[in-house]
């Protein structure tokens, strides 16, 4: 096997881990499923880019410079993982604070629209409009209106 076949096993095995522990409920397991997906993700640009090469200054052989866009690339995307990082460590830390757990609560809306979808009954927003309380094309308004 190749370095670069290794590279490539061992950035999706870091998706893979990242994935699962994104699933889970606790936000330090999300907060460590974030970092070894985007890990993995780092390493996965950097064997995307192929073999490694000449510093790419002006001047040196173009055949044998590497290309500076997945190095900037990852550059920003671990910039952009330390803010996510630090907002989630943030949310974890609050949540301690306040609830003595770090656990992520099931959401209440989403509670009622899996038991509606379950019971299949329409929202109690939808109302049924009549044939006189139809919109009006050409008056602009209601049928039943008088202007």
């Amino acid at each position: 096997m190749t370095p670069t076949l290794i590279l490539a096993v061992a950035g999706g095995a870091l998706i893979a881990a990242g994935v699962y522990l994104l699933l889970e409920r606790s936000l330090m397991r999300i907060l460590a499923g974030l970092m070894l997906a985007s890990n993995g993700v780092n390493l996965l640009f950097l064997v995307a880019a192929g073999p490694a090469g000449l510093a790419p200054i002006v001047g040196q052989d173009p055949e044998q410079i590497t290309d500076p866009l997945p190095q900037a690339m990852v550059l920003t995307a671990i910039v952009i993982t330390l803010a996510a990082s630090a907002l989630l460590l943030a949310m974890s830390y609050r949540s301690f604070q306040l609830e003595g757990h770090d656990e992520v609560a099931d959401d209440v809306e989403d509670a009622i629209v899996r038991r509606r979808a379950e019971a299949d009954l329409s929202s109690e927003a939808y109302v049924e409009l009549t044939p006189e309380a139809q919109p009006d094309t050409e008056s602009g308004g209601r049928a039943g209106d008088a202007r």
